[in-house]
């Protein structure tokens, strides 16, 4: 395999890993206000919800690990561990990259706080894990600003489902009907049967 090929390999490996890892989030995310509403989907109980919600997340951040490692073998890219650590201190496009920064941060402080989450403490858990809140539009921000693929109709597409996704489940989160009981559909007056487990 010739350097130039090993670099395109790095950057598609990159870019993919990226985009991939996004869309986990996003799911992780929707599934982790699912989980918060007590309620069981796809008649699914609720650990199942749950531990699919922890493998989307362990997933996504699995794929941002070897997004960040691939862009910094990637001569290409130009990117040094620096860039890793303090934000906006690139040299290619710097604002952009540094939400990347951010949000490498952010995704650290959440999965690190949902593994030792008996060790935090639930309080403790539960603050940094709303830090997802703001990891989220970070994450989507540096991924439609950096790189070769910016503009693209297919990251477009798949941006704009992820946005519909996450903006359709805060919503709901916010609504006044999160985290009452659902009803079973034919269910009236006292027959009611909760899906919450």
């Amino acid at each position: 395999m010739s350097s130039a090929d090993l670099e395109t390999s790095l950057w598609v490996l990159g870019r993919g890993t990226g985009v991939v890892a996004l869309v986990l989030l996003t799911v992780s995310l929707c599934l982790g206000i699912a989980v918060r509403s007590r309620r069981t989907f796809a008649d699914l109980p609720r650990y199942g919800v749950t531990a699919l919600h922890r493998t989307a997340g362990l997933t996504g951040t699995g794929l941002i690990a070897v997004h960040v490692l691939t862009l910094l073998l990637d001569p290409q890219a130009g990117l040094h561990v620096v860039d890793l650590v303090v934000p906006f201190a690139g040299s290619y496009r710097p604002f952009w990259l540094g939400l990347g920064t951010l949000a490498l941060e952010l995704v650290a402080l959440v999965s690190i706080s949902g593994l030792l989450r008996k060790r935090f403490g639930e309080r403790a858990f539960r603050a940094a894990h709303l830090t997802s809140y703001a990891l989220w539009p970070i994450a989507l921000g540096h991924s439609l600003g950096t790189g070769t693929d910016v503009g693209t109709l297919w990251l477009n597409g798949i941006a704009g489902a992820c946005l519909v996704a996450v903006v359709g489940a805060v919503w709901w989160r916010l609504g006044a009907e999160f985290g009452k009981p659902a009803v079973r559909p034919g269910a009236t007056g006292t027959d009611r049967t909760v899906t919450t487990r």
